[in-house]
């Protein structure tokens, strides 16, 4: 009786390490993706990178990055799934691109906006604004540059008030700047162009 006892425990002991060693030995899933190159195209684009859709910052003309996008090098390890914008409290935040609010609430205390950006694949990406006060509803339709809430006096996790704008693609972060496009990330100086009568 004893004998047929320590056998079952050890079978449990060695079935419990052989799924254990796979578990952890097992590539991790793909939550996080690495920055892609920046698509000119505005539609979805064929190779999985990141349409240039964008037409406007959620914030201001050209905010300060106060903190860029860092994927962790594991799923769960470290990083900063996001890129936080300086911004006052009260400052309006608006939708990079269009699309269609699917999300306008709270999330563990703070306001959260969230838009699926139209015609950019299945799944659409979908870009997140926190912490915000929503001035737009759940299910409405919104254009670029469009005031979709104001940030928030409190719930940022910057030390200066910011807006931490996430983007993603089912359950793969990716970095927002990617959606806009060069003319938007980098101004140059202003050029004179000829008029013509």
């Amino acid at each position: 009786m004893r004998a047929k006892r320590c056998v079952r425990v050890i079978t449990r002991l060695v079935l419990l390490v052989t799924l254990t060693a796979a578990v952890l030995l097992a590539p991790p899933p793909p939550l996080f993706a690495a920055a892609p190159p920046t698509a000119d195209a505005t539609g979805p684009a064929a190779d999985g990178t990141v349409p240039a859709v964008g037409r406007a910052w959620p914030v201001g003309l050209r905010p300060r990055v106060l903190r860029g996008w860092e994927p962790p090098a594991t799923v769960y390890g470290p990083g900063h799934r996001g890129v936080d914008l300086a911004a006052a409290p009260g400052t309006p935040v608006r939708a990079v691109a269009a699309g269609r609010v699917a999300f306008a609430g709270r999330v563990a205390g703070k306001g959260v906006v969230t838009v699926e950006l139209t015609g950019t694949g299945d799944p659409p990406l979908r870009t997140t604004y926190e912490p915000v006060t929503a001035s737009a509803k759940e299910g409405e339709m919104v254009t670029p540059g469009e005031v979709i809430g104001t940030v928030d006096a409190s719930g940022s996790h910057c030390a200066a008030t910011c807006v931490h704008w996430g983007l993603r693609r089912a359950d793969t972060y990716l970095d927002p700047l990617s959606l806009l496009p060069p003319w938007l990330l980098h101004r140059g100086p202003s050029r004179l162009l000829p008029v013509f009568p």
